[in-house]
């Protein structure tokens, strides 16, 4: 067809004039004799490019979306996908294989041995759940937010004024100690369920739960959560920082070195995401359908199959650790640092895989196992066209890797530089004989680590409104904390121990076994108001009636806490509230 004569549907396309040359195209032997040519310092930056931007332009998710019959763990699609990421070039961004592999049905799989030890690598501090608690959990974790909370009280008390009647006038400086208890309520709330903070302290018959007023007082409890703190503020003068989680990031560090410098994993890891529940307004927070928590803050996580957290980040749109261009690749590269290069298998879901992940991290001597989209870039023309009746399956290998499909329900895709497409028959739940290819059945074995530690979780949630993010993302990390004690101490101790119990124990133990002192009311004495220059009596406002809104003066006041107080029954409930 001419080129210069219009189409039946489109605009007049103006000829091409005899003076201008038409481009000339660079043939295959002309390029390579040109690179061959090239200087040394040859930038070889054209040839990253972003994973994400693999596929072809069709998009088939619900192929990969089923891995089995109902009981089996189906893949979690992530619907947010990598649009969400802002653009922006990484230093860890995959190189991307130029040469098409040569697919055939050959098998040519590698053998990579696992050469660490799966161990504790200290001395395991003892046989009660406390125990291994306090080493994860140790002195530098509550220190670190005991000097950040009092800096933060100090700025607010100069920021506010000491006013006479306001909570913040009567902050005193929380200790390591008094932190303890403070995590400690909190994980209670977890166990005991009421729609209020402050019902946990009421003394009402339906309600009375003495375990919190003999522990901590109301207003200092509140008076603690309030100014709860991690991280220095910038000041006025200071640029705000780039980093999202500045307010929290202390805390992340210190969970991820911690585990790093405790425990060395199975072979058999698995990356996977985690929702916190978050609906208030925040830039980074996400919206994943089929999570149990379709919004909140989305939580990139390293896991054992039986939900130990290794390592986890925090997705933030522009990650600092693992963003911009290649983001599924490049979290997968950060979680999996100073892990690669000892013969570790690594479970996904097609949200990360890839043929050229596969590759990059088989260089590393790391297996990898999952679903895979049939549109990501290099899958085998010939399985993405196979058209198969239920059981059947087919795959290709081609460089150390193999892609294959399974006709199940529906069609299912994976990947694997592991296991051979060997089909493995076995008895599921209902006792019926079933095949599945290899891949597959492993998969399903060892990929459900997140959603063991999402299940256990969900049992005792410490879940409460109006919380500033970074404080709900602290009680998480705290909770997470705990819920990897309780797996090591399964794992070492007690296989048959219950997190109900391990947790009931651990809170029992962080509480003072005495109750607090309580307010000695008779230094709390009735005094009169003190007089003015001419001998006049003056009068205060009651404060107990205000609490109530009423409007009452009196010449009446307290000796020591110098607020004024009607004789009856003012100064007996004033005192009362104190104590709770």
């Amino acid at each position: 067809m001419d080129r210069n004569v219009p189409g039946p549907s489109s605009s007049k396309k103006p000829k091409l004039s005899k003076k201008t040359p038409l481009k000339k195209y660079l043939t295959h032997d002309e390029l390579e004799k040109l690179l061959y040519e090239s200087d040394d310092d040859f930038d070889e930056s054209y040839l990253v490019k972003d994973v994400d931007e693999e596929s072809s332009g069709e998009e088939d998710v619900s192929q990969t979306e089923n891995l089995g019959d109902d009981e089996d763990r189906a893949c979690e699609e992530s619907i947010d996908d990598m649009d969400t990421v802002e653009e922006g070039e990484s230093s860890q961004s995959p190189q991307v294989i130029c040469d098409e592999p040569a697919w055939s049905d050959t098998p040519d799989l590698l053998d990579i041995p696992f050469t660490k030890t799966n161990e504790f690598l200290w001395p395991f501090p003892g046989s009660k759940p406390i125990d291994i608690f306090n080493f994860l959990v140790d002195d530098t974790f509550y220190q670190k937010i005991v000097e950040e909370t009092n800096a933060y009280a100090e700025d607010v008390l100069l920021e506010q004024g000491f006013l006479e009647y306001s909570r913040i006038s009567r902050w005193k400086p929380v200790t390591i100690e008094e932190l303890k208890i403070f995590f400690s309520l909190i994980l209670h709330t977890g166990t005991i369920h009421l729609p209020r903070l402050k019902d946990y302290w009421k003394t009402d018959r339906l309600f009375n739960i003495p375990s919190f007023r003999d522990s901590m007082g109301r207003d200092r409890f509140f008076l603690i959560l309030r100014c709860l703190h991690f991280s220095k503020n910038p000041t006025k003068n200071e640029p705000k920082p780039e980093d999202r989680l500045f307010k929290i990031r202390p805390l992340i560090h210190y969970f991820n070195n911690k585990i790093n410098d405790t425990y060395y994993p199975t072979q058999n890891l698995s990356i996977d995401e985690s929702m916190m529940l978050y609906r208030g307004r925040l830039s980074f927070r996400q919206y994943i359908p089929n999570k149990r928590h379709k919004y909140g803050i989305k939580f990139y996580m390293l896991t054992e199959p039986d939900g130990l957290i290794l390592k986890f980040l925090i997705y933030t749109g522009n990650l600092a650790d693992a963003g911009g261009k290649g983001h599924a690749a490049n979290v997968v590269l950060h979680l999996l640092e100073g892990k690669l290069d000892q013969g570790h298998c690594v479970f996904m879901d097609n949200y990360y895989n890839s043929f050229t992940l596969s590759r990059q991290l088989l260089e590393r001597k790391t297996h990898t196992t999952g679903t895979l989209r049939i549109d990501r870039k290099y899958s085998p023309k010939s399985v993405k066209e196979a058209k198969l009746k239920k059981g059947e399956t087919v795959a290709k290998y081609a460089n150390n890797v193999m892609i294959g499909k399974w006709r199940d329900k529906r069609d299912v895709t994976y990947i694997s530089t592991e296991f051979k497409n060997n089909l493995q028959t076995f008895f599921n739940k209902r006792g019926k004989e079933v095949s599945k290819p290899l891949p597959v059945l492993k998969y399903n074995n060892y990929m459900g680590g997140v959603d063991r530690q999402d299940q256990f979780m969900s049992y005792y949630p410490c879940r409460h409104k109006s919380l500033r993010w970074y404080k709900k993302v602290a009680i998480h990390v705290y909770q997470l904390l705990l819920l990897n004690s309780f797996f090591l101490y399964k794992k070492y101790v007690s296989p048959r121990a219950t997190l109900y119990d391990f947790r009931l124990q651990i809170i029992a133990a962080l509480l003072p076994e005495k109750p607090k002192e309580t307010v000695n009311f008779p230094t709390h004495l009735l005094t009169q108001c003190p007089k003015d220059g001419k001998g006049k009596i003056l009068r205060k406002r009651c404060a107990s009636c205000s609490q109530r809104g009423v409007r009452k003066d009196t010449s009446l006041m307290c000796r020591i806490c110098k607020v004024g107080l009607c004789l009856e029954p003012c100064f007996e409930l004033y005192h009362q509230n104190m104590q709770n």
